[in-house]
């Protein structure tokens, strides 16, 4: 009954369902392991608010290049831990990072190097500071002075951003979209650790002007989802195949004929009443 499908063209069939339900469990395991790792990346964020700080350099390595070097980035496993560091703040190299959205405004991020001990730096994340009242997204808004002489810091241990783009430096401020630290240490006179702090807590004390930079979780569940939606491909690849293979196996067999259309002039008349 069902010898058709040793055939060439439902051998044909059966191959294109088993490559096409193939790639969907792929792109599922591929969506699991996304998953995991944004689950991962939460599970560390909400730990680090209740963590004790360790020492900046038993997260991150050293930079150990010249001037406008990067350092080794921050292992995953410690981004988004809480850290702490002791330094210097260089004023004259203050980063602005434009285009970062705060309560639905749109403002700009502020970077400092903080100069180590060591004569390294490690890119600080003050906080985000609001545009200039009246005018436009890109106009310099005014920085809070750093604090000068020694300053302790603590917060999270962040990776340098993808991307990059242009650093320009206008109104003697370093300007950039994207806080990509190897494109940023090209423009410091010191080798950069290759992460940067968001800061949490500084002494001594931050500028109130400075609004906390927000941390969001990554959206796992929507990694999820797209887990079982290939999955659910895949398996309903399958059965359509089989509805299909068997639907044909009934036609062969005379089992699905259609039935011959009623005639309904040959049907004797209905007796009148009288």
């Amino acid at each position: 009954m069902y010898r058709f499908l040793l055939t060439p063209r439902w051998l044909g069939y059966l191959a294109l369902t088993l490559v096409a339900a193939a790639v969907m469990v792929f792109l599922g395991n591929w969506q699991l392991d996304r998953y995991r790792g944004r689950t991962a990346i939460n599970e560390r964020i909400d730990a680090g608010a209740t963590m004790t700080p360790a020492p900046l350099r038993d997260a991150l390595p050293a930079p150990t290049g010249g001037p406008g070097t990067t350092g080794p980035a921050p292992e995953d496993r410690l981004t988004w831990t809480r850290v702490t560091a002791t330094g210097r703040y260089d004023s004259t190299n203050i980063v602005l990072v434009r285009g970062r959205t705060v309560d639905n405004t749109v403002g700009f991020e502020v970077l400092t190097p903080l100069v180590l001990a060591d004569g390294s730096a490690v890119l600080v994340d003050r906080g985000w500071i609001p545009p200039v009242p009246g005018g436009n997204a890109t106009a310099q808004p005014p920085v809070p002075a750093a604090p000068t002489g020694d300053v302790t810091v603590s917060g999270r241990l962040v990776s340098s951003e993808s991307g990059g783009g242009a650093v320009d430096r206008r109104a003697g401020k370093l300007e950039t979209r994207r806080i990509s630290i190897p494109r940023l240490a090209k423009q410091l006179p010191y080798p950069v650790s290759g992460g940067y702090v968001l800061l949490d807590q500084q002494t001594p004390a931050a500028d109130p002007a400075f609004q906390a930079v927000p941390i969001g979780h990554t959206n796992n569940w929507q990694n999820f989802g797209y887990v079982v939606q290939w999955w659910l491909f895949a398996g309903m690849s399958l059965v359509g195949y089989g509805w299909v293979a068997r639907r044909e196996a009934r036609r062969l067999a005379g089992l699905d004929a259609p039935r011959k259309p009623l005639d309904r002039a040959a049907e004797p008349a209905s007796p009148t009443s009288a």
